[in-house]
């Protein structure tokens, strides 16, 4: 099919603004995959790229860099080197690319790549270290898209990204979940699908805290036996108390609030695991000596890992996520500023916002 030479694209301008400009349509290298994007969604990460918090050097020039790391669409072009996808397909992207080359990423752990951002060692970030998905099209590599079943509409996928990082959560617990309390802080898009892996996964009880009693209703229906308001109540002791006093054998902090470290461990059991998904917008005081009296492991990750995508969009071929409720808004692309201002105030319990890039008619698969 023939492709435009240039795309609308939303790019970063000074600290705290976007604008929307044409920029050409990417180049497909040998082991590329060109992607016509459907639907994006904003995450906390892309409020921090949008303030330049994210970079550590002040990031890339005005009007060049496109953020975006959570996207679906159809692929429009491959390059020579690639026989796993074709025209046609329907794909979502996750977000890291390691190196492949040094020894984090030969043992599987990309999203930890010793080479991170070192673009020439083949490491790449979409929407965070390389362009990502708020434009027309976008440029992954091979290794970072996943064919979407046919049930699965774009909208449902885009969240997948979101799902990956919580199976990722669970991975680097080194146990099963089948018969595991788990308790969840923060009824966020990852605290929320959190209580829904767990389930899937076998957890014998969930529980869920937070402050926004919106939010805990939709974590109640997703599957939570105990939703708390810390605004109200103790989250801890409440935990404790569901436990018969032993306290939860996992704990997820997704909420990225600085007392909830605390918190998080003094849910956990002795011997109990804490995984940290949150991102914190500060330093953070927390009582170690309780975690090493206690016998408490601490882990922590970064995004999605360890093929978690791929393993959401087989959850989500059987029908065993619920996503629509979390997704809140839509925006076109030309109202990017406003879909970001909408994300970061949370204009009417924004949870996950959308931008809708494109409709047109998919093409006909060479498949």
């Amino acid at each position: 099919m023939s492709l435009p030479e240039t795309m609308q694209a939303a790019v970063l301008g000074e600290p705290g603004t976007l604008a929307v400009t044409t920029l050409p349509v990417p180049r497909v290298g040998p082991e590329d995959v060109l992607v016509h994007v459907r639907r994006a969604s904003l995450c906390g990460t892309d409020l921090k790229i949008r303030s330049r918090h994210f970079f550590k050097d002040g990031g890339p020039a005005a009007g060049e860099f496109v953020p975006g790391h959570e996207y679906a669409g159809v692929v429009v072009a491959v390059g020579s080197a690639v026989d796993e996808l074709r025209v046609g397909d329907r794909v979502v992207t996750e977000a890291h690319r390691g190196c492949m080359r040094c020894a984090n990423c030969l043992a599987g752990a990309y999203t930890d790549c010793l080479n991170y951002g070192l673009r020439h060692t083949g490491h790449r970030v979409q929407g965070m270290t390389v362009n990502g998905g708020f434009a027309e099209y976008a440029l992954n590599h091979v290794a970072t898209l996943h064919r979407l079943p046919d049930t699965v509409d774009f909208e449902a996928a885009v969240v997948l990204t979101t799902v990956g990082t919580v199976m990722h959560a669970f991975d680097v617990l080194d146990t099963l979940l089948v018969g595991s309390t788990v308790a969840v802080i923060g009824p966020g898009p990852i605290g929320l699908l959190a209580v829904q892996v767990a389930r899937e996964l076998g957890a014998r009880t969930v529980a869920l805290a937070g402050t926004r009693e919106a939010r805990l209703a939709i974590g109640k229906s997703f599957g939570a036996d105990l939703v708390v308001n810390s605004r109200e109540e103790d989250a801890v002791a409440a935990v404790r108390e569901a436990t018969d006093g032993i306290g939860a054998d996992i704990v997820l902090e997704c909420s990225g609030a600085p007392s909830a470290v605390d918190d998080a461990l003094r849910m956990a059991k002795r011997s109990g695991k804490v995984v940290l998904v949150g991102f914190f917008e500060e330093p953070v005081r927390a009582d170690l000596n309780h975690a090493v009296m206690n016998g408490i492991s601490i882990q922590t990750v970064r995004g999605e890992g360890t093929g978690s995508v791929a393993r959401a969009v087989g959850l989500a071929a059987r029908g065993r996520l619920r996503t629509s409720e979390l997704v809140t808004h839509h925006f076109g692309l030309s109202d990017v500023a406003e879909a970001f201002d909408t994300y970061a105030e949370r204009r009417g319990n924004a949870i996950k916002v959308m931008l809708d890039i494109s409709e047109d008619p998919e093409p006909t698969r060479d498949r």
